[in-house]
């Protein structure tokens, strides 16, 4: 197990700031009187064969079947707790079947950018629901959510302006405040005195941006929003909420966290990723006509990027009718977060400041992280490890998700296991 630590380690990076982490160590440096090879660190790295050789390689899994509450793994069925499919639509028959009605009608893609030749009625549409929805006045659909957050940020903040980003950001609201000329300001998490005082510090006259997860993927917990409008009115800044994890899963109607909270008037921009609870793959940008028409015009990932595929387009379209005409979803989430949290807060195990479907089940070390993750693996449940530089050095943990579909009996049997490899590493009593 020591031998697995240093080798992931070594392949995920040892710095533990997402900011300066290269995913697989520095580049080679060229040897001195030596023509440099661009390919010389693809021919050295191989740290991946390392893992893989010791038998206890998690990543890439292949997933033989549909996203589904059991899912097939190497030809073994597997309870899946590791998805993010928080409603259970991307099997849904509606789902599917507009999905290949969409390929019908309009074929496999658009073949072209929706600034020339790839814009299709449902594009439109889309647009329009997803505005409806988080309570905006218009909406922009990318490609991806991950373009949708650089596209945006990398867009609206310009030299001689500011983003002030929750250190926990998700990585693609981190590569958008790279790729922006604006400066970049890092507040602790869900910390409103650090918060406060990086505003403080700011000039008056230069337009801000407050970035932040509605719900922090890895931890599950919810940003502090009504804090940080009230301080964006007083420092006169922008507020900017990445609500992926809370699409679906917070407010009336599955509407987010700015109407989880009241607060959709005081959010100035508000994003959302398909890939989670609307069972496709894709993002959008909702907020004021006028903000929506500047991104549209004037920002790169949007513009150089074919649109969004018919297919995925018309299945969040199904999405969005089912989580409208079968609210009980909502309701089931909900319960099996619930009955799943508190099961595990109950054997012992240190779940954080959870308070969604993402919970996280705290480990500790390195070590003891990957010998539980590979005792339920081995026991037939999907989770996820999380080791650095995703977490602390000290916080690595399994991520755990449950879905509208999990049955108490299903979740009751994870805790069966789960308990087992608590008393097994010495995580419970």
């Amino acid at each position: 197990m020591v031998n697995l630590a240093v080798t992931l380690l070594k392949i995920l990076g040892e710095k533990m700031d997402p900011m300066l982490s290269v995913a697989n160590g520095a580049p080679v440096p060229a040897k001195i009187g030596k023509r440099a090879n661009l390919f010389d660190k693809c021919l050295q790295f191989t740290r991946a064969d390392e893992l893989k050789a010791l038998g206890n390689y998690p990543y890439h899994r292949v997933i033989e079947n549909g996203q589904d509450t059991e899912v097939q793994v190497n030809g073994h069925k597997m309870l899946m707790l590791g998805s993010n499919s928080y409603l259970e639509l991307t099997t849904h028959p509606r789902v599917k079947a507009r999905a290949m009605e969409a390929i019908q009608e309009f074929g496999s893609g658009c073949a072209g950018s929706r600034f020339l030749n790839g814009t299709l009625p449902i594009h439109l549409e889309l647009e329009r629901r997803l505005a409806e929805l988080v309570g905006k006045e218009a909406a922009l659909v990318y490609p991806t959510g991950f373009q949708t957050n650089t596209g945006v940020i990398s867009t609206l903040v310009q030299s001689g302006e500011y983003i002030i980003s929750d250190k926990l950001n998700h990585a693609c609201i981190v590569d958008g405040c790279l790729l922006s000329p604006g400066k970049l300001v890092r507040y602790n998490h869900n910390d409103m005195a650090d918060l406060e005082d990086k505003l403080s510090r700011l000039p008056k006259e230069a337009g801000k941006l407050i970035v932040t997860d509605g719900v922090f993927s890895m931890e599950g917990d919810i940003c502090k929003l009504p804090e940080i409008v009230r301080l964006a009115k007083k420092y006169e800044a922008q507020v900017m909420v990445d609500d992926a994890h809370g699409l679906g899963v917070l407010g009336p109607g599955g509407a987010g966290t700015a109407a989880h909270f009241g607060l959709t008037d005081g959010v100035d921009l508000i994003m959302g990723t398909f890939s989670k609870s609307l069972a496709a793959i894709g993002g959008f940008i909702a907020s004021s006509e006028r903000v929506i028409n500047y991104l549209k015009h004037t920002s790169r990932p949007f513009i150089f990027s074919a649109s969004a595929a018919p297919a995925s387009v018309a299945a969040v379209l199904a999405a969005l009718d089912v989580m409208q005409e079968e609210p009980e979803r909502l309701d089931l989430l909900w319960r099996n977060a619930t009955f799943m949290k508190q099961g595990l807060d109950d054997l012992g195990f240190d779940t954080g400041d959870s308070e969604t479907p993402i919970i996280p089940v705290l480990m500790g070390d390195f070590d003891r992280c990957f010998q539980v993750w590979q005792f339920m693996e081995e026991e037939g449940i999907f989770v996820n490890p999380i080791v650095p530089p995703g977490v602390p050095p000290n916080r690595c943990m399994i991520r755990v998700s449950v879905t509208a579909g999990h049955t108490l009996e299903q979740l009751n049997w994870a805790l069966e296991k789960f308990s087992e490899a608590g008393r097994r590493f010495g995580l419970t009593e």
